[in-house]
């Protein structure tokens, strides 16, 4: 289908040449001498182009009706090159580009093919928001609340390119589901997927274990061996806990972001690879940084596309569904007649802090299952460990009356940014959260801009 380009100019002549162009470049094209009869013709338009300076309503006035009219059609701006700072306040106030004249037409082409693309990826973006708003399990991962159906919708965005992603997020609210979700939404859905577990191989031997290692390269190196990143090739490597990889390794993973390639230790061979890595940490890199324990390169060579997944506690609308989707999943498995959970059971389940995220829950839903004699999982039949006692925040205590959850946890947290005399990485992990995480609860109680 052709696009439908409306031009707003006064000078007929620039008109006329400008519509004759775009028609030789197969848009369809309609023309408009004033802003006022631009705006009844808005309507039929994919994309505006006009002037700023026009006789009666001026061309800022135009965009901001055709903003109040339909703030999804793009507008490209034209202007002469004494009034660039006009443009500028046009970019501002929603411009998606402007023309400063005279320009040449191969130059109108591209400004136009640029603000049509950008205008395909924000319908994309929104047709997949409203599809996924309708969907409350993807893969595996239950989420009806907004932050997790931004996840659903970035995942769907990145899985087709081949860009690197950071997962960050506490241990247990399943990065691994979403980095396999990533996977198999790719073009490499069919090649490997292969899950590199950095806090298990001992830094000895790490280095051959990533990049694999050649006959002879040490002692009981009776053959050789490819590594993790070789039996990854044409498919996807996950570097689960990259926080946790020292120095000497960050080096190398850098080379194989950077040049994808590799040598196996004891060999001076460079092999190429291609790999889509994505890393994942419950660690805030960042503070990393500041301390001299992870690179910056690396950093930004992982942090391309980053998907910061919010702990269970900051989503508790998920809660229930998650609940229902553990206890018909479970079941069986474990011999329960359990068909539902009481609303006691439930209110139970949504007012605890789960230190241990979605994998917590899932645990103690297993084990309540067990433990149940009736069709009910009732309160009394939930027992849970560490009842409303936040991560690192000392010894048990029971909320003082009048007191919420919500503002109970808001009182610790001003408490501890107060021992941390204002630090916010020293009141992060007084209370075991990261520093994201913290600043996050900080953003919702409006203490942090």
């Amino acid at each position: 289908m052709k696009h439908h380009i409306l031009v707003v100019e006064d000078e007929e002549k620039l008109r006329r040449v400008i519509e004759l162009h775009l028609r030789s470049r197969d848009f369809e094209v309609e023309q408009a001498a004033t802003a006022e009869d631009g705006l009844k013709k808005v309507d039929r338009a994919d994309l505006v182009i006009t002037d700023l300076k026009l006789p009666g309503m001026d061309g800022l006035e135009l965009l901001a009706q055709i903003r109040r009219q339909n703030s999804v059609i793009p507008v490209i701006v034209m202007t002469a090159f004494g009034t660039i700072e006009v443009a500028v306040e046009a970019m501002k106030a929603g411009a998606v580009d402007f023309l400063l004249k005279p320009f040449s037409l191969d130059h109108l082409t591209t400004v136009v093919n640029k603000a049509l693309e950008v205008r395909a990826l924000r319908d994309e973006n929104r047709q997949l928001r409203e599809e996924l708003g309708r969907r409350y399990e993807f893969d595996n991962i239950i989420g009806r609340s907004p932050p997790m159906q931004e996840i659903f919708a970035t995942i769907m965005r990145v899985a087709p390119t081949r860009a690197t992603v950071l997962l960050a997020g506490e241990t247990g609210v399943g990065k691994d589901l979403i980095a396999r979700a990533i996977h198999f939404h790719s073009p490499r859905r069919d090649r490997p997927f292969v899950k590199i577990n950095c806090t298990a191989l001992p830094e000895n031997l790490m280095e051959s274990e990533l990049f694999g290692y050649e006959k002879g390269a040490f002692t009981g190196a009776a053959t050789s061996k490819p590594g993790k990143f070789e039996q990854a090739d044409t498919g996807t490597a996950l570097l689960d806990e990259i926080g946790d990889v020292p120095p000497s390794i960050q080096v190398k993973l850098l080379r194989v972001l950077q040049e994808r390639e590799l040598e196996r230790l004891g060999s001076n061979k460079t092999r190429l690879i291609d790999v889509r890595v994505i890393a994942a940490t419950n660690r805030d890199l960042r503070e990393a940084l500041e301390q001299g324990a992870f690179r910056e390169d690396l950093y930004y060579r992982l942090n391309v596309v980053p998907i910061n997944i919010p702990p269970l506690r900051d989503r508790k609308p998920d809660i229930p569904f998650l609940a229902e989707h553990f206890v018909s999943k479970l079941r069986s498995d474990s011999g329960s007649q359990v068909e539902k959970i009481t609303e006691a059971g439930m209110r139970k389940l949504v007012e605890y802090y789960w230190p241990g995220n979605v994998r917590e829950l899932e645990n103690v839903i297993e084990r309540s299952l067990v433990m149940a004699t009736g069709k009910e999982l009732d309160a009394e039949d939930i027992q849970l460990e560490s009842a409303l006692r936040p991560r690192g925040a000392g010894a048990d205590f029971a909320i003082p009356n009048g007191m919420t959850l919500e503002s109970y946890e808001q009182e610790i947290i001003r408490e501890a940014l107060k021992r941390a005399d204002g630090n916010k990485s020293q009141a992060a992990r007084a209370l075991g959260l990261t520093r994201n995480a913290l600043r996050y609860r900080l953003t919702q109680m409006g203490l942090e801009s």
